[in-house]
C-alpha cells in the first residue's frame, strides 16, 4: 500500500503543499504566493504545480501517493467536493475537487482550512486521544474547528465552527461579517496589535516604543507581551484585558461543547503559559461545569504551521 499523501493548505497569502507519511510526519513541503485576486483556474494551476514540485523535490511522482487533500477557506461541501462560497477569494460554487482531480489525475479531498487544521491537531497534535475536541486559532481572525467522535463537524450548511464570529460584546466593535462585537475583534492577534497601537499613540513616552524602534508599523501581537515581561504597566493592562477577552469567548465555547480538550493555536499561542495560565484561571472561575468532576483540558496546539497540511493530507480517512 502507498504510504504517502499530499496535504495542501490554501491561504489568502500563500499556498503550502506537503508530503505526509503514514506516521503523520511532513517529509517535505513547498510554498508559493497565492497572488489574489485571481480566477479560480489560476489558483487551481498553482496548487497542481506546487503538488508536482514538492513530489519532484522528493524524487516522487503522483503515482507514489494515495490522494491529495486540500484545506481551503470558505464554506466547503466536502461530500460533493464543492466550495459553496469563499468570500475572501470571491469564489462561489467552486467545483474544486473535480477540477483538481482532472488536473492531477488522482483522488482529491477538500475541507475548510480551519477544519483541516483542527483535524491535524486531532490526529497528530495537541488534541490526540480526545473524543470531543475544539481547536481555536488566534490569528488575523479567530478560526475554529470541532471534532466529534473523530469526525469533523461542519454543520448542515458546511459553515459550522466560525467561532470568531460569536458576539462577546453587544453593540461592540464592527466586524467584517456584518455583526458588531465579534470575539475576533477583541481576542485575535490582529485585535491585540490594534489595541497596542492605539495605546501607544495615546502614550508617546511609553517604553514599548523602544521595542519597536519608534515605528508604529512594527507593533505586533508580541509587543505587549514583551512590554509586560519588561515590567511596563501599560503593557500589563493590555495583556490583562486581552486575557479577559480570550477567556470570555473560550468559556462560551466550553459551555456549549464541553470538549475533552481545547487546543489554542496561532501566533499568540507561542506565548505558552504566559497566555494560558491566566486564561485557565478565568475559565475555571466562569465555566458552567466548574464544580464537576470532569474538566476540560486547555493547552497549546502542537503542530503550528503544519496542522493544516497534516490535516488536509489525512482527509481521505474522513471520507471512508
Amino acid at each position: 500500500m502507498k504510504k504517502y499523501t499530499i496535504g495542501v493548505d490554501l491561504g489568502g497569502t500563500t499556498i503550502t503543499a506537503g508530503i505526509v507519511d503514514e506516521n503523520c510526519r511532513v517529509v517535505r513541503k513547498c510554498t508559493c504566493d497565492t497572488e489574489l485576486p485571481q480566477p479560480e483556474t489560476v489558483v487551481e494551476e498553482k496548487i497542481a504545480g506546487l503538488c508536482r514540485r514538492v513530489l519532484q523535490e522528493n524524487d516522487m511522482t503522483l503515482d507514489d501517493i494515495r490522494w491529495v487533500g486540500i484545506g481551503t477557506p470558505g464554506s466547503v461541501d466536502s461530500k460533493h467536493g464543492v466550495v459553496d462560497f469563499n468570500a475572501n477569494f470571491g469564489y462561489f460554487d467552486w467545483e474544486l475537487r473535480a477540477h483538481m482531480e482532472q488536473l492531477l489525475g488522482c483522488e482529491v479531498h477538500i475541507e475548510n482550512d480551519a477544519n483541516a487544521a483542527a483535524y491535524g491537531e486531532y490526529i497528530a497534535g495537541g488534541a490526540q486521544g480526545a473524543k470531543y475536541a475544539v481547536v481555536i486559532t488566534l490569528g488575523t481572525g479567530i478560526g475554529g474547528g470541532i471534532i466529534i467522535d473523530g469526525k469533523i463537524f461542519s454543520g448542515y450548511n458546511y459553515a459550522a465552527a466560525e467561532l470568531g464570529h460569536m458576539v462577546i460584546q453587544k453593540d461592540g466593535r464592527p466586524c467584517m461579517c456584518g455583526r458588531n462585537g465579534c470575539w475576533e475583534k477583541y481576542a485575535s492577534a490582529r485585535a491585540l496589535t490594534e489595541d497596542t497601537k492605539a495605546a501607544l499613540l495615546s502614550h508617546p513616552k511609553n517604553m514599548m516604543w523602544q521595542l519597536v524602534g519608534g515605528n508604529i508599523n512594527k507593533v505586533n501581537a508580541k509587543t505587549a507581551f514583551d512590554g509586560m515581561r519588561a515590567g511596563d504597566q501599560l503593557a500589563k493592562m493590555l495583556i490583562d484585558k486581552y486575557v479577559e477577552y480570550v477567556a470570555c469567548g473560550l468559556t462560551n465555547v466550553i459551555n456549549i461543547f464541553q470538549p475533552d480538550i481545547v487546543c489554542i493555536g496561532g501566533g499568540v499561542s507561542h506565548e505558552g503559559e504566559t497566555l494560558l495560565a491566566p486564561v485557565r484561571k478565568l475559565v475555571d472561575w466562569e465555566e458552567y461545569a466548574r464544580d464537576g468532576k470532569r474538566r476540560v483540558t486547555i493547552k497549546c496546539a502542537e503542530l503550528f504551521n503544519d496542522a493544516g497540511v497534516v490535516g488536509a493530507a489525512w482527509l481521505g480517512n474522513q471520507a471512508q
